[in-house]
């Protein structure tokens, strides 16, 4: 068997692993009765995988920890976390956050900054 035989062959038992996977939890929902611990906590996951990918893109988005004002996504993060706490009002949130990073990010490259 080939390299590419063998990388392709891992790709779709991979992807069916996790279809299996995703698909026993939609199944299994209705019919299996889970703690009431177990089901506050699924409430958090969606925030946790959202806080997982975003905090290290705002965070160290050349690499290395940047907490400076020079860093326009943390600017940015931070204008659209206060957008989300005063308003909790999902699109104004994406919206600002977007229109403050573009706009940071033209200003702070006609200024030089990186």
């Amino acid at each position: 068997m080939g390299a590419q035989t063998v990388l392709w062959l891992t790709l779709i038992v991979i992807g069916l692993l996790t279809f299996g996977l995703r698909l026993g939890f939609i199944a299994l929902v209705d019919r299996v009765s889970m703690p009431a611990w177990f089901e506050r906590g699924l409430r958090f996951v969606p925030a946790a995988a959202l806080t997982a990918i975003l905090v290290p893109e705002v965070l160290k988005p050349a690499g290395p920890l940047d907490l400076s004002l020079g860093n326009a996504r943390l600017l940015a993060g931070a204008l659209a976390v206060l957008v989300a706490w005063r308003t909790k009002n999902v699109l104004l949130t994406i919206a600002v956050g977007m229109a403050a990073l573009l706009i940071l990010q033209a200003a702070f490259g006609a200024l030089g900054v990186k």
